[in-house]
């Protein structure tokens, strides 16, 4: 009983946290509605935003926004529509409702959103399709990016249906396959437990009957964040390289202030993976160089992910990048790092995360035990959080 004591405890300390980050009504909202875009078995809504005078042929980001987000909101804050005007690229915002999850969150821990043409994951496959075939976009560049249950959502996509992305961005999240049940969900976002390398490469290549070529992967995460262990990081990371083949060790590391990036090349010296790692950042997007706006859980640390993330896709050769041409790609081996990508000092000073995916025991088991079932939904209605 001493995991559920611990998770009602948290349950009332998250209460205030929860009332202070509900989506914002108020946020401009500049993006269209997509309808009738497929069977919609994961009953999503779908938004998109297209910059005037798009030529056809041009690239589509799917972004997925975090839980107590919106579409429109995420939009305002993050800088993509921002920056889609100026690069030219389309955009599509998968959009939660409260009737599949009352925090707004994608449910990435769910087998049945998660599968391949099943639930969630097939709507937004839709989504993706119609607005290919609607607007003439390039099948070939399309790519997926979210924040925190949006980025488990996104590496859910990217495992579920390699074939279609181009390249993938996972900002705060969780490997793909790494929980299918409550309680693992859970432990994964304290960092906890979790498969191991083998099993989350078998996760990976057993969600499609896709070989390769594989997705190119950006994985970012905060030192300090403490709703998803940095150790997540860690874990995509080590997931995409086995499928990509890389070694172990980085090709070659580089920092540039609280930024500190690992990189892995493939064998014509292409970056396919890299882990962005922001010194003392908490659970949030990291947005700077003016594109965006803070928010909740949109984090003003002078480097817009954004951006970056469009740069090593190769969408975008606006704006400047954090890392200058003069700085020298310094060889891992020259670079020892913890596996956190920051000092081990630093590591000893992060707090246990205290998740605030309390959406996750909305879906326990008919089959569990129903004395603790019926604890946990008492402390849920009594937190607000379940009618």
């Amino acid at each position: 009983m001493q995991g559920i004591s611990d998770t009602i405890a948290r349950l009332a300390a998250l209460r205030a946290q929860h009332d202070a980050h509900t989506a914002d009504p108020g946020t401009p909202d500049q993006l269209q509605t997509l309808t009738n875009f497929g069977s919609n078995p994961g009953t999503l809504k779908a938004r998109c935003y297209l910059p005037k005078d798009l030529p056809t042929g041009a690239p589509l980001v799917v972004i997925l926004h975090g839980c107590t987000q919106n579409a429109a909101a995420y939009d305002h804050h993050s800088g993509w529509s921002q920056l889609a005007d100026e690069a030219g690229f389309a955009l599509l915002y998968p959009e939660q409702q409260r009737a599949n999850n009352p925090n707004l969150c994608f449910n990435w821990f769910l087998p049945n959103d998660t599968s391949r043409d099943s639930g969630e994951a097939l709507s937004i496959r839709e989504m993706v399709e119609a607005m290919v075939v609607t607007h003439g976009l390039d099948g070939k560049r399309i790519f997926v990016t979210g924040l925190s249950a949006g980025g488990a959502m996104a590496a859910a996509m990217l495992g579920t249906y390699p074939e279609v992305f181009a390249g993938g961005a996972i900002i705060a999240g969780l490997p793909s396959g790494s929980a299918t049940t409550i309680p693992a969900a859970f432990d994964r976002m304290r960092g906890q437990g979790g498969p191991s390398e083998q099993d989350l490469e078998r996760a990976l290549r057993g969600a499609s009957d896709h070989r390769g070529p594989w997705p190119r992967i950006s994985i970012w995460h905060g030192t300090a964040d403490h709703t998803v262990a940095p150790s997540n990081a860690e874990a995509i990371a080590d997931q995409w390289r086995r499928v990509h083949e890389l070694d172990v060790a980085p090709t070659y590391s580089k920092s540039a202030g609280r930024h500190a990036k690992r990189v892995w090349c493939d064998v014509a010296g292409e970056a396919v993976i890299e882990i962005n790692m922001i010194t003392g950042m908490g659970h949030g997007t990291p947005l700077g160089d003016g594109l965006g706006s803070p928010g909740p859980y949109m984090l003003d640390v002078g480097i817009s992910s954004t951006q970056e993330i469009a740069r090593f896709w190769g969408i975008s050769a606006t704006g400047k990048s954090v890392f200058t041409r003069s700085q020298q790609e310094v060889p891992a081996s020259q670079r020892p790092l913890s596996r956190s990508g920051v000092p081990h000092k630093e590591k000893a000073k992060t707090k246990s995360p205290e998740p605030t995916g309390i959406h996750l025991f909305q879906h326990l088991p008919a089959s569990g035990a129903p004395g603790v079932k019926k604890i946990i939904e008492d402390a849920l209605r009594a937190a607000g959080l379940m009618r």
